[in-house]
């Protein structure tokens, strides 16, 4: 995956937390504080099982806390342009994210709908949201309660390291696209169609397959989206290898993968909150082959894959 070195970066998508601490706080996110994360609800489970995660405190106000401050100032200074998303690992998430949100913006003015940009919180180690207070165990998630998106960047080594993911840029752009995905479904009011928590079939599976499938969606349009207005999209290649490594991804944080894998072997598809590894990749794929969001209607289906 490259980037258009030419081609500007906006930094004020995201909001930087990093320098204002927030660690060693509670996962009340992944319980149903409203949180909607690629692993989140199954990794939680999973975990509480094995040990590793504390029990949250949920907040009453949400955006920044107190003691949490945005500083864009070294993200502003690094990041300027396409070519410093091909050497600057934050450079890289900072043009993904321009990526998904003017392909979306597009999309939504394509069908005559408003899309309301969403930021894209870095923070290490926890946080807290309108929707709780999460530590990074729980993975990348999306708070519909201040329409924002959050994420510990390590969890991409995680990615690799505890999930054997075979990694790399593109990977990483699509548990961001995901995330994004969640908001596209916040704004359309799918969320509120959520009322079965768990299971092979339940809504909760349905939506997050829905979200692999828009990252999918984006990811078909990711090379001619434009993002400035000379019209040139930022991301300038997305090769077979690449998808693969999505893919790989995809798979590898299936429930029955997690369940199997990191939770000692036993799968339970009554605590299913995601999708199996082969739906994952399914609707992931069926989002990318055809590029249309109304391919994604895993809501009104009985073959979910």
């Amino acid at each position: 995956m490259e980037f258009n070195e030419d081609v500007s970066l906006d930094t004020s998508q995201v909001e930087d937390l990093r320098g204002s601490g927030g660690g060693g706080i509670g996962s009340r996110v992944a319980l149903g504080g409203g949180g909607l994360g690629i692993v989140g609800a199954i990794l939680y489970f999973v975990l509480s099982q094995f040990g590793g995660v504390g029990a949250g405190v949920p907040l009453s106000t949400g955006d920044v806390a107190s003691g949490e401050r945005v500083n864009n100032t070294e993200l502003a200074s690094e990041c300027k342009t396409g070519k410093d998303a091909n050497t600057n690992h934050d450079c890289a998430v900072v043009a993904i994210i321009n990526s998904i949100q003017a392909y979306w913006e597009d999309s939504f003015a394509r069908a005559n709908l408003t899309y309301e940009p969403a930021p894209t919180n870095f923070f290490r180690g926890g946080v807290n949201t309108a929707c709780g207070s999460a530590t990074s165990d729980v993975g990348p998630f999306y708070c519909p309660g201040d329409s924002e998106v959050y994420i510990d960047l390590a969890f991409f080594q995680e990615l690799t390291s505890r999930f054997g993911t075979q990694g790399g840029t593109f990977a990483e752009a699509y548990v961001l696209a995901h995330e994004y995905g969640h908001h596209v479904q916040n704004l359309l009011g799918t969320s509120n169609r959520v009322r079965e928590g768990s299971g092979p079939n339940s809504d909760s599976v349905r939506l997050e397959l829905q979200a692999d499938c828009y990252a999918g969606v984006w990811a078909n349009h990711a090379t001619t989206t434009p993002v400035d207005k000379g019209g040139k999209p930022l991301i300038r290649t997305i090769t077979e290898n690449d998808i693969a490594r999505a893919l790989d991804t995809a798979g590898k944080i299936g429930d029955d993968y997690i369940q199997r894998e990191l939770g000692g072997g036993r799968v339970d598809e009554s605590q299913f909150t995601h999708g199996s590894s082969a739906q994952r990749e399914r609707w992931f794929r069926i989002g990318i082959q055809s590029g249309d969001p109304n391919s994604c209607n895993t809501f009104d289906t009985n073959n979910l894959g």
